[in-house]
């Protein structure tokens, strides 16, 4: 073999080799740019453990794996596809002579499906895993599993795992078995020094564009090589590569290109950004590029980093179903990666537009995809694989049972999975893989998608369906051109529709996308099932329909362009855009970014086709549900009842119903009442109090028969056990008026308790004076109020509830105005009185104030006026 370069992973190659000769696994810390990616494999490859068995090597994106690929055949001498291959989606370079083969992650894992050994593989490596892709996580929680299972002692699965900042001894544990120990390499690596520059920025989002550019126009005149910006997303970098090449254009600069990098870019594109610049040409570079070049790539000529600390990534919202690209603080572990690109090759210079007290703000380590991401795909291949318990692989971060739960149910009502949830933390129990789940897995394609090309085949359209599927895998570039409207997009796909030249790449690659998804498609061999065509204008409609039911869209009353969807959410189509005009649409792309601070925008719609709401009668009536909603209409105050036909939460027909049925409505009632509360019955003083007495008893009285609960809250709770046989005249706001509600509420206490209820709590107690005087139940003890007159000769405080309950007195003055709050008479009489006495003695001198109050005659009339 060639000998190979010197890098800085040179010095742990003999440490490599010797560490997975005794051992099946091992982790390898290397900072970017050591050398890892090529050196290791093909150090490796001659090993005598390795036999004629093959090492494969996963790369989280296709640029890296091809670039990976070809940088190895280049050091052997050889073309790709020899000793060296990869691959990647809609591109294989792999021959029978293969040895090292390159691939993206998400093949890992169909080719683990498929053959759980790996037989043939002797070494599974893989690189960069500290990005924490969601295929990464699970590829290698299979490859453990798989291992165990179907490898032997004599022809062992050797695992590595290669990460730049991940934390190498959380790696070693998940990877440790009983049998062996996992060592971890650590390479320095060589990097030169670069120098920082932080920002002044309060924010990180403020005048993004702006910023970036005069960063970069500065670095120009202040260094002599080339630069590598990182941007969140291909929005800002088309803006800003607009803004640098008309700066260069109008200041006459020639010596300096500028280069978009991202993943959509053509193949050809992005190696322009990478490899060297032409000896004839411009001398410099200025790369606009994504995290896409945070690791894995080597960008040549590159002394200057701009770094705008942004990323933006989709985050899934197991609550709407639906993804939203959020833009956010990026890690400090990417922010290292990103500074670390100025000094691979000489010393450089890192401008970092943010302060230095926000980089020590920022998160360690950015989120793993998993915690975050839609995990319909992911569950149905755990599906595949043959388990209902998450919890037999070995993950690193277990997939959270929320987003898990969502998934589950998005893949029940594609008609994926059957079954009953049996546990809640383990919500795969009692589910499997139904035919058409079956079909759907072998689809490299996302559940949904999946499900709309096996549907499609029933109504002829698999033609249709393969250019959409193609279409909605990968971003498109015409929305320039058509808006949000996929239609036009397919129909371009499809060759009716003329293709400009700059978008050739594009078009190319998406229709051999459709033709892979064709070929699949043509094994299941379904011949179409529907007698009758769907019209040219509905096909789309009802394809996207298939594939996003809970994103069925009808214009809101009286808006241009804003919109309702089955699912319940709303969201805008641009105002500009040809498809406002339609009422109803199908839509496969929308969300709101996300910023780093968490503030959501409105959804809005990017991608969707007109749509037929005829569909609902035949070809996508299974979508449609029957039933009878009744409802309290706020503006009538009376109910309303109507037979609707919904798709999700879309109301599309509905039908007054006249006559109610009794059960409907009595429910209906109930929950109009459990809404508004106990307010909306009659309740008047007398009822009120008769609830307090009852509530008094409860509490204090220890008889041989309970009382029952008839507080607020407990009421509220079981309204349907003592109101709901009463509801049934009830038809409007002033129906309930005519509720004889203490009448009701008497039921609930049984023989003999009423009759004990006014024994024990009485409604009036008689006082020395003869008077019957109310008691006061709404207060806790009951109070009696009545003239401190009327209360002579009585020395001990009245009771209730056969003396266990003291009332609380509230002596009034002849003005009826309390002198004294007591439960204690005797104690008042021999104390407090006297005070009172004095000052109210020459108020109300025809009133008596006896010396001796225990002892005199109660009255309540004046002293001139005898007792009748």
């Amino acid at each position: 073999m060639t000998a190979l370069p010197s890098l800085p992973i040179t010095d742990v190659l003999d440490d490599i080799k010797q560490g997975i000769a005794q051992h099946q696994q091992l982790v390898l810390e290397a900072p970017p740019g050591a050398g890892k990616t090529t050196l290791v494999p093909l150090a490796l490859l001659s090993a005598e453990w390795l036999g004629q068995q093959r090492i494969i090597m996963l790369e989280p994106r296709r640029m890296a794996a091809r670039s990976a690929a070809q940088r190895m055949a280049s050091l052997l001498g050889e073309p790709v596809g020899q000793t060296v291959g990869y691959r990647v989606r809609q591109e294989t370079k792999v021959s029978k002579q293969t040895r090292i083969e390159v691939i993206t992650e998400g093949i890992l894992t169909r080719m683990l499906l498929q053959d759980p050994s790996l037989d043939g593989v002797g070494l599974l490596i893989f690189d960069e895993f500290h990005e924490r892709s969601i295929d990464a996580d699970f590829g290698l929680a299979l490859a453990l599993q798989g291992r165990e299972i179907f490898r032997d002692a004599d022809t062992p699965l050797r695992l590595m795992v290669m990460s730049a900042t991940l934390d190498g001894d959380t790696i070693a544990s998940l990877l440790t078995t009983d049998n062996d120990t996992v060592p971890i390499i650590r390479s320095q690596g060589k990097m030169f020094p670069v120098d920082i520059l932080y920002g002044k920025a309060k924010r990180y989002d403020e005048n993004i564009i702006e910023r970036v550019s005069q960063a970069a126009i500065s670095a120009l005149q202040q260094h002599s090589g080339s630069q590598l910006v990182f941007l969140p997303g291909q929005g800002e970098i088309n803006k800003v590569l607009q803004r640098l090449k008309r700066h260069l254009a109008d200041n006459g600069i020639t010596d300096t290109v500028v280069l978009p990098l991202y993943g959509a870019l053509p193949f050809r594109e992005q190696q322009r950004a990478i490899e060297p610049l032409a000896k004839d040409g411009p001398q410099r570079k200025i790369v606009l590029a994504t995290d896409i070049a945070e690791t894995s790539l080597t960008i040549e000529g590159i002394n200057v980093v701009i770094d705008a600390g942004l990323c933006r990534e989709p985050c899934f919202d197991p609550a709407t179903g639906m993804t939203r690209l959020q833009t956010r603080r990026i890690s400090q572990d990417s922010s290292v990666q990103r500074m670390g690109r100025a000094g691979r090759l000489t010393e450089g210079v890192c401008y970092r537009l943010w302060s230095e007290e926000q980089q020590q703000q920022l998160p360690r380590q950015s989120t793993p995809q998993i915690l975050q991401a839609d995990l319909a795909p992911l569950l149905l291949q755990i599906l595949v694989w043959g388990i209902d318990d998450i919890h037999e692989l070995h993950w690193l971060d277990a997939p959270p049972s929320g987003p898990l739960s969502q998934a589950r149910d998005l893949l029940h009502s594609l008609g994926a999975i059957s079954g009953t949830t049996i546990s809640t933390e383990q919500p795969l129990q009692g589910w499997t893989l139904t035919p058409h789940g079956e079909q759907m897995a072998a689809m490299p394609t996302h559940p949904r998608l999946a499900h709309m090309l096996i549907s499609s085949a029933g109504f002829n359209l698999s033609k249709q369906a393969c250019a959409l599927a193609a279409v909605l895998a990968d971003r498109h570039p015409l929305s320039r051109d058509y808006g949000a409207d996929l239609a036009a997009v397919v129909a371009t796909v499809s060759g009716e529709r003329a293709c400009h030249s700059q978008h050739q790449a594009w078009l190319k690659r998406t229709q051999q996308q459709a033709k892979t998804f064709q070929q699949l498609l043509n094994k299941y061999h379904r011949q179409p099932t529907q007698t009758a065509p769907l019209k040219e204008q509905q096909q789309t409609g009802f394809l996207l329909a298939s594939a996003y039911p809970d994103r069925i869209a009808r214009k809101k009353t009286g808006s241009h362009n804003n919109y309702q969807l089955s699912n319940g959410r709303a969201a805008t189509l641009d105002n500009a855009d040809k498809l406002s005009n339609h009422t109803w649409l199908a839509v496969a792309e929308l969300g709101g970014s996300v910023n780093h601070v968490g503030q959501k925008s409105t959804d809005r719609i990017y991608s969707a086709c007109e749509f037929d709401a005829e569909l609902f009668q035949q070809a996508l009536a299974p979508l449609t549900t029957e039933k009878t909603t009744l409802e309290w209409d706020d503006s009538v105050e009376r109910f309303i009842a109507e037979q609707v036909t919904a798709v999700g939460k879309l109301a599309i027909k509905s039908q007054r119903i006249e006559k109610i049925p009794a059960e409907e409505k009595r429910q209906a009632l109930l929950a109009l009442i459990q809404k508004r509360g106990l307010s909306l019955l009659p309740w008047d003083k007398p009822t009120r109090q008769w609830q307090a007495r009852v509530e008094l008893l409860r509490q204090h009285h220890s008889g041989k028969q309970e009382w029952p609960n008839v507080s607020d809250q407990h009421l509220l709770n079981t309204l349907e056990l003592w109101l709901a046989p009463y509801l049934e005249n009830i038809n409007k706001l002033g129906d309930f008026k005519k509720i004889k509600l203490q009448e009701v509420l008497s039921h609930l206490l049984p023989w003999p308790l009423p009759q004990q209820l006014n024994e024990l709590a009485p409604i009036k107690i008689s006082v020395p004076s003869g008077s019957q005087i109310s008691i006061d139940y709404s207060q806790n003890p009951p109070v009696l109020s009545v003239k401190l007159q009327e209360m002579f000769g009585c020395a001990d405080t009245p009771s209730i509830a056969n003396g266990q309950i003291k009332l609380m007195l509230h002596l009034l003055s002849p003005a009826q105005r309390p002198l004294q709050v007591t439960q204690d008479l005797a104690g008042f009489w021999s104390s407090s009185y006297f005070e009172v006495q004095k000052e109210m003695k020459g108020r109300y001198p025809k009133h008596p104030w006896p010396d001796k109050p225990q002892e005199a005659a109660a009255t309540k009339y004046t002293k001139h006026r005898p007792k009748k």
